[in-house]
């Protein structure tokens, strides 16, 4: 199965070799065909600390790198 890649935005960048990543997405309500924004965030292993908050990002799927890190920054 290939892995998943994300487009977000960095929200924070507070932690060593860490960032979080909010990735919304829009979908339309099945009853109401009203546009529905949800957003969800992501903790991405940043390894060289090159990301600020406010920065576009994609993240791709990895093998876990810690607790709560399933994602690795792929580009800016």
């Amino acid at each position: 199965m290939p892995k998943r890649i994300l487009n977000g935005v960095v929200t924070s960048a507070a932690n060593e070799q860490t960032v979080t990543v909010s990735v919304e997405r829009r979908f339309k309500h099945p009853l109401l065909q009203k546009t529905v924004r949800k957003s969800k965030k992501y903790r991405a292993h940043d390894e060289q600390n090159a990301y600020k908050a406010g920065d576009k990002v994609r993240i791709i799927e990895c093998a876990p790198k810690s607790k709560t890190k399933r994602w690795e920054v792929l580009e800016g």
